[in-house]
């Protein structure tokens, strides 16, 4: 079963999937450059709501879950996917 946060999450997403249709047909329909820049700005900061989203309920049950544990290996593995999930990120923002 689905929760309400996923719910919420798949909706988010259904919504930026229209809004890239919705630039796809702008620029088959030659619009102004600007605003496709504006729609596709919005559309970056749509899906990094959705990525803090994501992260937050992370952190608040796989990690906690994790660093709870008395199994180090599992503790450490989650330490090591955020500082990679960080790290990927701000190579893709210095891009």
């Amino acid at each position: 079963m689905i929760d309400e946060q996923t719910e919420a999450l798949v909706r988010r997403l259904k919504s930026i999937e229209g809004h890239v249709r919705g630039v796809q047909r702008m620029l088959e329909e030659d619009a102004y450059c600007i605003d496709v820049l504006r729609q596709t700005l919005a559309i970056r900061r749509a899906l990094e709501k959705v990525d803090a989203l994501v992260l937050e309920r992370h952190l608040s049950t796989c990690v906690t879950n994790a660093i709870r544990s008395p199994n180090e290996g599992e503790r450490e593995q989650a330490i090591t996917e955020i500082l990679e999930i960080f790290a990927a990120t701000r190579s893709v923002s210095e891009k």
